[in-house]
């Protein structure tokens, strides 16, 4: 076989925890009301991990239903990325734990922070082993557990996040009839200060003051990051899909980061595409940050908008600010 060559995803498993909490739970536990969330982010539930469930609990049930879909062993995994911005701990990374766990015996791995968008950036990650010939199949991982890192007394945030993990194999494509086509990614540091958890790190390590001041949660600014989000989504979208001469309705499925319905919605109608192809259920979900792409593809392939050469485009925009467009043919 000749390099380089296209990485396809030849798999997907998807798992949430059991526990739903409901926008009417969250009415007894902070000033909020049902139709406030629903106005203004669309969601109406979202997954939540009992106590002790770690990301990579979620990622191995993941990964294993990736795997079994593909009816490989793990001892046929090259590599594992582990996407996620809430690690079970600093070190070992999780990749290292998820390992273990699915008893991997001949792989290494690591992670990727990158908040939102960190699917799509340990998507290409993934690709790029593919391509050069360095792994045959590649396990990519987005998996965040949002409520160890959520004030439930910040309405402003209490009300976005859930819980949840998506994992993707990536081995190459027969032909150019599938798989990963192009890619843009950009970062904007000078907006993070606009999401962030100020807690925790090297700069400002845990101590009674840091819990006290609650920096171990999650800050937003809110409307910066609406404003922001909007902007950037479709601002991306639009030149990967003018670099390859393409127009929003040329596209079968967009696969969107579920952050905010609003943002989605307004994504759509700037790029021109048909309503019926944005993937949308940040209604069941919430924003489960890296896990929320895989989460959309298992749904677009249950709505039977995903088939084998289906033109996809998945976008997102996160803390950082990070931002991210993919454009691939699906493979199965």
């Amino acid at each position: 076989m000749s390099y380089p060559v296209r990485a396809k995803i030849s798999a997907l498993g998807t798992y949430v925890p059991p526990k739903v909490l409901t926008n009417e739970d969250l009415e007894r536990m902070v000033e909020t009301s049902h139709e406030w969330v629903m106005e203004r982010t669309g969601i109406r539930e979202r997954h939540i991990v009992e106590k002790g469930v770690a990301t990579s609990d979620l990622a191995v049930e993941a990964a294993k239903i990736a795997l079994a879909q593909r009816g490989i062993s793990t001892a046929e995994i090259g590599a594992i990325l582990v996407a996620t911005v809430t690690p079970d701990m600093f070190f070992p990374s999780t990749a290292c734990l998820v390992q273990h766990k699915l008893g991997a015996k001949n792989t290494w791995g690591f992670d990727l922070s990158a908040a939102c968008s960190a699917f799509v950036y340990a998507l290409q990650t993934g690709a790029q082993f593919i391509n050069s010939g360095a792994h045959k199949n590649v396990l990519v991982i987005g998996a965040d557990v949002m409520s160890s890192i959520i004030d439930y007394t910040d309405r402003a945030t209490c009300v976005i996040f859930g819980d949840g993990a998506g994992a993707v194999l990536l081995e190459a494509a027969e032909d150019d009839a599938t798989g990963l086509i192009d890619f843009l990614h950009e970062v904007d540091g000078s907006g993070g200060c606009s999401l962030y958890m100020p807690g925790g790190g090297s700069l400002n390590p845990s101590t009674h003051e840091t819990v006290d001041k609650k920096m171990h949660y999650v800050h937003q600014d809110g409307q910066a990051v609406f404003k922001y989000a909007v902007k950037k989504m479709a601002e991306v979208c639009e030149r990967l899909l003018k670099r390859n001469n393409l127009k929003g309705c040329d596209i079968d499925a967009f696969i969107p980061h579920q952050a905010n319905r609003r943002i989605i919605t307004a994504t759509g109608e700037r790029l021109g595409l048909r309503p019926e192809s944005v993937i949308i259920n940040i209604d069941r979900y919430g924003n489960t940050t890296a896990a929320t792409i895989p989460l959309a593809m298992q749904t677009a392939i249950e709505e039977g908008k995903l088939k084998r050469g289906s033109l996809v485009m998945l976008a997102s925009v996160g803390a950082g600010f990070t931002v991210g467009a993919t454009l691939l043919r699906w493979a199965y």
